[in-house]
């Protein structure tokens, strides 16, 4: 998944982008292809900031280790 800004143009009676370059050489977007696209207003922010990121109730290595401890007792 791939973030960046555009400008939208006139495109007859709708609005359009361009996509960068990168982001298709990325992406592997080929002429024709369906894909999504999410739209937000004027925003500064960071995808996670806006989406938010996953607390856990507990620190990623001590879930890691209490996996870790039910495969040693089979």
């Amino acid at each position: 998944m791939e973030q960046f800004e555009a400008v939208l143009k006139k495109w007859g009676n709708s609005l359009g982008i361009t996509i960068p370059s990168e982001v298709i050489k990325e992406e592997k977007i080929k002429p024709n292809e369906k894909i999504n696209v999410l739209v937000f207003k004027d925003s500064k922010k960071e995808f996670n900031e806006i989406f938010g990121t996953l607390k856990l109730k507990m620190p990623t290595q001590k879930a890691m280790e209490e996996i870790d401890e039910g495969y040693d007792e089979h």
